[in-house]
């Protein structure tokens, strides 16, 4: 089980690693810098339609409860 904690943790790294969220009812988003995401309580807020300088359009909640998994990217698919 995926914690608050272990998710900021992972955000906070030096140097970032790109990391996609693997949600339970099969969704997935990617996290390709630690901008375009917020880490709540229970929840974790991602940037999605990321412009060319990875400003977000709109966000997304996910509930930590449904994450499955969080796994590393390339910076190629975190783009």
């Amino acid at each position: 089980m995926i914690t608050a904690l272990q998710l900021r943790e992972r955000m906070n790294e030096t140097p970032f690693r790109p990391f996609r969220i693997n949600l339970s009812d099969g969704r997935t988003f990617a996290v390709p810098n630690h901008d375009v995401a917020l880490v709540k309580r229970n929840s974790i807020e991602v940037g999605i339609d990321l412009d060319s300088r990875s400003f977000a359009q709109k966000y997304v909640e996910c509930a930590i409860l449904h994450i499955t998994s969080i796994e590393d990217i390339s910076t190629e698919q975190a783009a």
